[in-house]
């Protein structure tokens, strides 16, 4: 791709072989299969301190995030908190994550949306302030979790409605709970200051031990997101930070103590002739419903006409099992496919392979992983609205694009895959 060379091309992702996201305790704590059911019949606790996150505060604070993001402000009150997405002009992701209403005039925001949000507010007119702060963000997810954390918080945690937040003590430390999580279970999130993460850590670990507890690790992470459908930057789509107008940001960000990419990389056998092929819109991972035409928005005008008229849409595709397979038999034969790691991709790259339906590509598969409890091979996909019936039979296409290619038959389900429980009424739990 022409232009500034400090911009990475689709070839120069493809060529990335960075590792996994440095910022996970460990990869594996007792064995992945132990770890992926621990959501289903225990609970976890699981590390996302990585993920930068700011304070921004001011009477134009809320107009600022009006201005970027695709989400309604309009009765976003003190103690709820949203997952937050802010596009380009074009309806591409440039980042989302979460937003929380912390005070009359103060926002939390975590992941991208952090520096996205600090940079457009030094380009703009706005009555507001912006920093980075230096949190632990845990999640503690499964049906044991809120048994695991009743037992050691002072404060109530099932007055906490789903999507807000209330603030407690553990371990005598002020702790920030989320209830919200990836898991599609009931569960927490705690945040605080991050100079007593390791006691909140370990005060959590303790407590859940007569529980079944498990410390999640970064092999088996991604399955969760999988199985519950939340698209993931890196693994779903890239954000919209790699072409040429973006360089700006991109060397505010630095100057700013962010990261550049966030990702390692490309693969599958998916080709396109610009890194844009590798955007999404919210439309495209399923997320039409937070779009708002309520305000005035970045991306406004092309989110509108997609949502009236959508091409693609999110599903799961079930992989056949004799296809998958054969990738695995292939290694004792001369010729071999590509290997599937298990129980998914252990480094961090968009993996997205292309979906066929009478030899025409119809979609992008990502997040390919196996999923120990449904003993299926799953992954995300973006699909043409017409093949996006469950039970729709379509060819996933295998393998980096130097390997052998292994068509696999799949066969469309919804999304999420797993029954979302996250809402379940707390009274429930013993």
């Amino acid at each position: 791709m022409p232009g500034d060379d400090r911009l990475p091309t689709a070839e120069s992702l493809r060529e990335s072989t960075a590792g996994y996201h440095v910022g996970w305790r460990e990869r594996e704590f007792t064995d992945w299969v132990d770890e992926q059911m621990s959501w289903k019949e225990t609970c976890y606790i699981g590390d996302w301190s990585f993920l930068p996150e700011c304070r921004l505060r001011g009477a134009g604070a809320r107009r600022l995030l009006s201005d970027l993001s695709v989400n309604s402000m309009d009765g976003f009150d003190v103690g709820e908190a949203k997952h937050v997405v802010q596009c380009d002009d074009d309806g591409h992701i440039v980042a989302e994550g979460l937003l929380m209403h912390l005070d009359d005039e103060e926002y939390s925001l975590s992941a991208n949306p952090a520096f996205w949000t600090g940079y457009n507010l030094e380009r703009g007119d706005y009555d507001a302030t912006w920093e980075t702060v230096e949190t632990f963000n845990f999640q503690v997810q499964g049906p044991n979790s809120v048994t695991v954390l009743e037992g050691i918080t002072d404060g109530s945690l099932r007055d906490i409605e789903f999507i807000n937040f209330g603030d407690v003590t553990i371990a005598g430390r002020d702790v920030t709970v989320v209830r919200m999580g990836m898991a599609g279970e009931a569960g927490f999130e705690l945040q605080g200051p991050a100079e007593y993460a390791d006691e909140i850590w370990e005060a959590v670990l303790e407590a859940g031990e007569p529980h079944g507890i498990r410390r999640l690790g970064a092999r088996t992470v991604m399955i969760n997101h999988l199985e519950a459908c939340f698209p993931t930057r890196g693994k779903d789509y890239l954000p919209a930070i790699y072409h040429d107008e973006m360089a700006a940001f991109n060397e505010w960000k630095l100057a700013n103590g962010g990261s550049y990419t966030g990702i390692a990389g490309i693969s599958g056998s998916f080709e396109g002739d610009d890194i844009r092929d590798w955007y999404r819109t919210p439309v495209e991972l399923g997320w039409a419903d937070n779009v708002a035409f309520d305000h005035e928005f970045v991306g406004r005008d092309a989110l509108e006409a997609e949502v009236r008229n959508p091409s693609r849409t999110m599903v799961t595709l079930e992989w056949n099992a004799e296809d998958v397979g054969d990738v695995y038999q292939s290694l004792f034969r001369e010729e071999t496919y590509q290997p599937m790691d298990l129980p998914t991709e252990q480094h961090w790259s968009m993996r997205a392979d292309s979906v066929l339906a009478d030899d025409e590509e119809v979609g992008v598969s990502t997040s390919r992983g196996y999923s120990y409890y449904f003993k299926e091979m799953l992954s995300l996909c973006s699909i043409d609205v017409a093949y996006a019936d469950p039970v729709t039979e379509v060819t996933v296409v295998w393998g980096d694009l130097d390997w052998p290619k292994k068509e696999i038959n799949a066969t469309v389900a919804p999304a999420p895959y797993k029954t979302d429980r996250r809402r379940r009424d707390l009274a429930e739990f013993d």
